[in-house]
């Protein structure tokens, strides 16, 4: 049966370091960064559990495609829902003056469409997903409105994936607790 988990918490919180102790012991796990770099403390954990267990993981950087790249696999992470939403938005608007309501409810049904087809497809393999995400429900009310706007459409596009998760979770200060499942 596919499994769909979702991790989010402040910055800096331990949610991909506890994303992949989730599945260290899997192989083939599938890691979709969309950031083109990655923590060297994640890479080098990574890269010890590989070896230390014989198995290989597939790392992809500046991830894109993420429905195809996902076809037939097991196990995967999507490392961050943050990251992906805020492509999205670059892409949809350059110009962060031109943004309004209409294209605030655009950007966020077309993120909630792509990360549904992805775990339709999940689904379908029969994998398991888990997706890493910021939360920015705490923090304060930023000052520039293109950030609010940001935080908005994070904030909509988070609530909608942990609602149609099986497991949702919550990190802070590098402790992560179950809050749904």
């Amino acid at each position: 049966m596919a499994k769909i988990s979702f991790i989010t918490g402040g910055a800096s919180s331990g949610k991909t370091r506890w994303a992949t102790a989730f599945f260290e012991a899997c192989d083939n796990v599938l890691y979709m960064s969309i950031a083109g770099s990655m923590d060297k403390e994640i890479s080098d954990r990574i890269k010890y559990n590989c070896e230390s267990r014989g198995i290989e993981w597939d790392i992809q950087l500046a991830a894109e495609n993420l429905t195809e790249l996902i076809k037939y696999r097991k196990f995967s992470i999507l490392d961050n829902l943050g990251a992906y939403v805020n492509r999205i938005v670059t892409q949809k608007c350059p110009d962060s003056d031109k943004m309004d309501e209409t294209l605030r409810r655009e950007i966020e049904k077309y993120a909630i469409d792509e990360i549904t087809g992805l775990i339709e497809q999940v689904k379908e393999d029969n994998g398991n997903l888990l997706i890493i995400s910021t939360e920015l429900g705490f923090c304060p009310i930023p000052e520039k409105e293109e950030q609010r706007w940001f935080r908005a459409i994070l904030g909509h596009v988070n609530q909608r994936i942990a609602n149609i998760s099986n497991e949702v979770y919550l990190s802070a200060s590098g402790i992560s607790f179950k809050i749904k499942g």
